[in-house]
């Protein structure tokens, strides 16, 4: 089912300004700080030019696995996996074959130490951290630690000036759209119950952040 942030936004009354882009010394500003806070960081053009930088990142034979994001789908990686032109082993294809409950959240939780684990994040504060939240934990579990390679894609919309602005953005903005995803994908309501607020990459090489110049994902 489609995640387009076009498909809820006629649903949600919320305000236009959590989507605007920095200015070009804001976004400088923010990529100097996640590099010095330990994040390998690259700023391409396009999703297109985004999905390359992921596929290359990725080697043959890698585990992979990905939380649920829109940015991921809109670059197009959640097609390409799919798609199964690649010589990775997609741990989410194995998951979802599994028809026991038991046995396929056990999976889950084995996936969360992925070679190389995808996801988004909901907010990039200028101060070089990163948040982003969950409500059962199944993405952001794997960010702090668990996977062995990190791969974060952001639109630069999800630029904000501090880690407050980028919990309001969180609360205010990204999760009214994921709520309204959920209740149709889902039938239920998310809540942002698992929040992360990723301050520091101790490993040096383990966690690349994708800014892609472009309006991407909630």
């Amino acid at each position: 089912m489609s995640q387009q942030k076009a498909d809820y936004v006629d649903d949600i009354d919320v305000d236009d300004d959590w989507d605007s882009h920095p200015t070009a010394d804001e976004l400088a500003e923010a990529v100097e700080n996640l590099e010095a806070h330990g994040f390998d960081v690259e700023v391409v053009e396009d999703a297109e030019a985004a999905l390359d930088v992921l596929v290359d990142e990725i080697p043959a034979g890698a585990s992979v696995m990905n939380g649920h994001s829109t940015t991921l789908e809109e670059v197009g990686f959640t097609e390409y996996l799919d798609e199964g032109d690649h010589d990775w082993e997609d741990l989410a294809s194995e998951i979802w074959s599994i028809d026991d409950d038991e046995e396929r959240d056990a999976a889950r939780r084995d996936a969360q130490t992925a070679d190389y684990f995808l996801g988004g994040v909901n907010g990039v504060a200028q101060t070089g951290a990163l948040v982003a939240a969950d409500l059962s934990g199944s993405r952001v579990g794997a960010y702090p630690f668990a996977a062995k390679n990190l791969l974060l894609v952001a639109g630069v919309n999800k630029v904000v000036e501090d880690v407050e602005a980028a919990r309001e953005r969180l609360h205010e903005y990204a999760y009214e759209f994921e709520n309204q995803r959920a209740q149709d994908a889902y039938g239920v309501e998310s809540a942002p119950s698992k929040e992360l607020i990723y301050r520091q990459e101790g490993t040096e090489g383990r966690t690349t952040v994708v800014l892609v110049e472009e309006t991407l994902g909630y």
